[in-house]
């Protein structure tokens, strides 16, 4: 086609982070409605790339190409496989939501003082954020792919640190030293597996004398290209140790507690829902199309360490005082699934990875975005300083339940489908690993709901009495949210029809096959 569509897709939350950051200081209500229809326009853009893109086509569709820099091979190629289109969809139907919750996160502290925050930078970062992600997810040249993987990490190092929330309870200096140390951990974790992976890039061309998937791939399946054992098996590792930092897998997940805790709700939905998908991503783009034979050596470690991701923040989530930290943790062993599925090598737990990232975007995003909305009424993040909300703001209760419900994997809600596929897919190859793994969902019904039950039900405090319910705005947010929970949980289809072909290419690209069920023949 002509048209430069996935450019286009990119391009334009780009121009419209320019366009927000130059409307005037005096004109904060204009940007933020600028923001949001730069952010609806890229959401047509995305179900117009969903729409062209032919599941049953060529791997990846609606491909650019053009000379970058031709000294070093570098290329500005895009293409998107199904697994590309949906998580290109994803991000592009979340953002609008994060600009509507955000509406007011950036307000003046104090009217008249010299405490303000620039609400234009604010909505300007968020569209920047959604520019390079979209990018991420459509690059094909690996250099191309690196820049965006950590020039990203920019925006959101000011997001963080400079809009964070506002719910402290030893007051606003405490706040904004906390907000800076989780910034400040956040970037730098996310450099060292950056600078880490450049090494890996470097190496990579080389050995390969180029930085395009597609050529390199090629060239590894036919042959043409022979890549030792040792050497395929660090650019191995290098890619790997980035995407698990980004994803985060445990050990290297510290930053994100942190993070999630001092960011406001919306761009704490960023982090976790969109953000962090770029590294799970990669991990069946890069690592396992480029390095097959390195990826099949470290499965073995890499499922334990899901393993212990899965657990170890289920566990962690059980014992939190905070909202917003056990939100975090669940994310944690959430993103252990995730992992888990991928590396599971079946085409059942590739799927079910896949469609886990798009279903722990909606259902995070539904849980965490109710959550601040609760938060902002009271001013606190502490679960103790809750009680009784349900009785005051009954439609509030309901949809942070369903949020919480998505979150433990209710059967009819779109979570469990996914989680599901992952445990099938684990229990085929690795029954031992599929066993444990299942203590996760008991663990996530227990944290899920005493957290309901400690803030929602019981006497009501008095600090809640007066509690209003949620808002026009507010319903427009968490509305579409609840009804694609709903869909999903009951009718995945549309997502599975995307991902599925691209899914089995992956395995064919690690030369797997499913394991055929042990069964006696008919006679």
């Amino acid at each position: 086609m002509s048209f430069p569509l996935l450019t286009a897709t990119a391009a334009l939350p780009a121009v419209g982070a320019i366009a927000t950051a130059a409307v005037p200081a005096a004109q904060r209500t204009a940007a933020k409605w600028l923001a949001l229809l730069f952010s609806l326009a890229t959401l047509a853009l995305a179900v117009t790339v969903a729409v062209r893109f032919d599941p049953d086509g060529a791997r990846y569709q609606l491909t650019e190409s053009h000379s970058w820099i031709a000294e070093f091979g570098v290329r500005y190629e895009l293409g998107v496989d199904g697994i590309a289109v949906a998580l290109v969809a994803l991000t592009a139907l979340l953002i609008p939501f994060i600009v509507l919750a955000g509406w007011h996160d950036a307000d003046p502290l104090e009217t008249g003082s010299r405490r303000w925050r620039p609400t234009q930078g604010f909505f300007a970062l968020i569209l920047a954020v959604e520019a390079m992600v979209i990018l991420s997810f459509e690059a094909t040249d690996v250099f191309l792919f690196y820049i965006f993987f950590e020039a990203m990490l920019i925006p959101m190092y000011f997001l963080i640190g400079g809009f964070g929330d506002r719910a402290h309870e030893h007051g606003e200096q405490a706040a904004a030293t906390q907000r800076s140390y989780a910034a400040v951990k956040f970037l730098l974790y996310n450099l060292v597996g950056g600078l880490i992976m450049l090494a890996a890039v470097i190496g990579l061309y080389v050995v390969a004398g180029n930085f395009s998937l597609t050529e390199i791939a090629q060239a590894r399946a036919d042959g043409s290209l022979d890549m030792a054992t040792g050497t395929e098996r660090w650019l191995f590792l290098g890619f790997f140790f980035a995407f698990a930092v980004k994803a985060p897998l445990w050990p290297l997940h510290t930053w994100l507690p942190n993070a999630m805790q001092e960011s406001t709700a919306p761009v704490a939905v960023l982090i976790t829902a969109v953000v962090d998908k770029v590294g799970t991503f990669a991990m069946l783009r890069f690592c396992l199309q480029l390095f097959p034979e390195a990826s099949k050596w470290a499965t073995p470690v890499i499922l334990v360490l899901a393993v212990i991701s899965i657990i170890y923040g289920a566990l962690l989530a059980v014992g939190q005082r905070d909202i917003k930290r056990l939100v975090a943790y669940a994310s944690i062993s959430h993103f252990g699934f995730i992992i888990l599925g991928i590396f599971a090598m079946t085409s059942q737990g590739q799927s079910g990875a896949t469609l886990y990232m798009v279903n722990h975007g909606l259902s995070t995003a539904a849980l965490m975005l109710v959550a601040g909305f609760l938060i902002s009424r009271r001013g606190s993040r502490l679960i103790a300083d809750y009680g009784g909300v349900q009785k005051v703001a009954p439609v509030l209760a309901g949809t942070f339940l369903i949020g919480g419900l998505a979150t433990l994997s209710l059967p009819g809600l779109a979570p469990f489908v996914s989680e599901f596929l992952v445990l099938v897919g684990a229990f085929e190859r690795y029954p031992a690993i599929g066993i444990i793994a299942t203590f996760g969902i008991v663990l996530a019904a227990l944290y899920t709901l005493v957290l309901y039950q400690r803030t929602m039900t019981g006497p009501v405090k008095p600090e809640v009495s007066a509690m209003p319910d949620l808002r026009v705005r507010e319903l427009v947010v968490v509305a579409p949210l609840v009804v694609l929970l709903i869909f999903l949980g009951v009718y995945p289809k549309p997502v599975t029809d995307i991902v599925n072909p691209a899914v089995k290419q992956t395995m064919s690209d690690v030369q797997k096959k499913d394991p055929r069920p042990e069964v006696e023949a008919a006679k």
